[in-house]
């Protein structure tokens, strides 16, 4: 996320030095200098940037998309520099002192309890109506977030999400239903900009998992501004006078309402991606210039077009090939097409922000056009997993991730019927699965998966990959070989990825009878 401000601090002929605690930093190799400083480390960052204060000059300090904006504010503070205080940014950044600011200034935002340890439940128990949502007080990208809807649910959230927080703290907050929006905006001598408004898509409740944003937004106009106002009201109160904020705003049944406010540029691909494609402003370019006590530039937009980001997820397992992104990248209007996983990583089915597996950028003139092309871009990449994992095979047999939905449920009644009473499949020793009993009507299935991609299409990826063909009956298959409803309940469960992985890994054991019987008895 830091790589747009790296590239345009650069264009403007500045002396970029880069700090992150990871030596192989991606933007490391794009600066002038590196320094090797966990963003933790509030003394060790204030060192480093003293260090360059003294010996060359230093004239600002900035971070976009992540949660170090308190580093920021303090080590500009300590050195003088441009910037919110310090104290500002600890508000923006800890849940509690947040609540309880807009609780004082009067900002629609969650009734909330702060937990110091897991005891202090008791005293508040009786004040809590659910639904509800626990949430480590100081992380970012939905780590450790859950819904909870009764005392067992709160009791299993509360040791994930002190797991996630840095100070060891936890808030439970009234649960707000409604549609969720990403809101950017820069901030110079007090004056608000408005520079970035986009619909948010969020699923997989009791998590929340946003699987992308689309700009503008398509809410009517009295609406959007009725959002603006609830957002640029927060940052007032919060006390952001110089620098940037970025908003979390749900609109509930009794009007917008702050998720949060915290006191940088968004992440998510939206301040250094698609507000540039939807506008033509380079919204980071504008917060590095306040970061070095410039004012903040031309903001006013040149472009209107519709940007549209989709991320794409796997099951749990791990990576054994990735595949499409070339493909991917053709299709008229695909901006970005990022992969962050690789090959032998773990994967798992998300329950944060963090946990995806890549995200791909569309622009378009239209709403339509530009979320299909995205869509079209998402379902072009496979995620080819490792054949016999327990992670993966635990996931298609059901045990654990309960809350993760299916990748595709059967809608026409024939198709349940032959499945009620499809074979399982013969899958003899030293013979390699290349037959499947196919449903009387799969094109009567129009589902898609959580990627986007249609049921046929996922078919014909399985088959493709997987040298499998159809047959019309079990005397049909060469060498009586062939997989009936175990190959369903695979695919069904875990879609493409599913399907090929119990053929790989029906394929890998047919070497060893004892273990492909075991195998295969897990599924009985």
């Amino acid at each position: 996320m830091q790589l747009p401000a790296i590239r345009i601090a650069r264009g403007k002929g500045w002396h970029v030095i880069v700090a992150d605690g990871n030596p192989e930093a991606p933007g490391r190799k794009h600066a002038h200098r590196f320094e090797h400083v966990d963003l933790k480390d509030l003394d060790g960052m204030y060192h480093a940037a003293l260090f360059h204060k003294e010996k060359g000059g230093l004239d600002g300090v900035f971070t976009a998309g992540t949660d170090f904006s308190t580093t920021v504010a303090y080590v500009a503070e300590k050195l003088s520099l441009p910037g919110i205080p310090y104290e500002v940014a600890v508000t923006a950044s800890d849940k509690v002192r947040m609540r309880r600011c807009f609780r004082e200034k009067n900002i629609p935002s969650p009734g909330f309890w702060s937990l110091s340890n897991v005891d202090d439940l008791q005293l508040i128990r009786g004040e809590l109506t659910y639904p509800l949502v626990v949430k480590p007080v100081d992380n970012m990208g939905a780590r450790g977030i859950r819904k909870v809807s009764d005392d067992e649910e709160l009791q299993e959230a509360l040791p994930e999400a002190f797991r996630f927080s840095r100070s060891a703290k936890v808030i439970i907050e009234e649960y707000i239903s409604g549609p969720e929006f990403s809101t950017d905006a820069v901030v110079w001598d007090g004056k608000i900009w408005m520079c970035g408004f986009a619909d948010r898509h969020i699923y997989f409740e009791p998590y929340f998992v946003e699987l992308g944003h689309t700009m503008p937004t398509d809410l009517d106009e009295d609406t959007r501004r009725s959002v603006e106002e609830v957002f640029l009201r927060g940052i007032a109160a919060i006390g952001i006078t110089l620098g940037a904020a970025k908003g979390d705003i749900k609109l509930s049944p009794r009007g917008p309402v702050v998720g949060e406010i915290a006191a940088r540029l968004s992440g998510g691909y939206m301040s250094g991606w698609t507000f540039p494609y939807h506008s033509g402003v380079e919204v980071t370019g504008a917060a590095l210039n306040i970061a070095v006590g410039d004012p903040p530039g031309d903001l006013e937009p040149s472009k209107n077009l519709v940007a549209a980001e989709r991320a794409f997820i796997s099951i749990p397992g791990i990576v054994k090939d990735l595949l499409g992104q070339k493909q991917a990248e053709t299709i008229p209007g695909i901006q970005d097409v990022f992969l962050t996983v690789d090959r032998n990583d773990s994967v798992c089915f998300p329950t944060n922000n963090v946990q995806k597996c890549g995200n791909v950028i569309a622009l378009n003139e239209k709403r339509k056009d530009a979320v299909e092309t995205a869509q079209q871009g998402t379902a072009c990449i496979l995620v080819i997993l490792e054949p016999d994992t327990e992670d993966t095979r635990d996931f298609l047999l059901r045990k654990g991730h309960s809350w993760a939905p299916d990748a595709y449920a059967l809608r026409a009644e024939q198709n349940q019927r032959a499945l009620a009473g499809m074979p399982r499949g013969v899958v003899p020793e030293l013979s390699r699965c290349s037959a499947i009993l196919p449903l009387p009507v799969p094109e009567d299935e129009n589902t898609v998966d959580w990627n986007g991609i249609p049921f046929h299409t996922a078919l014909d990826r399985v088959l493709r990959h997987a040298r499998c063909r159809w047959i019309t009956s079990p005397e049909a298959a060469p060498g009586g070989c062939f997989l009936g409803s175990l190959f369903w309940r695979a695919f069904l469960r875990g879609g493409y990825q599913g399907g090929i992985w119990i053929i790989e890994s029906l394929n890998s054991l047919s070497s060893n009878k004892e273990k492909l019987d075991t195998f295969i008895a897990l599924w009985e």
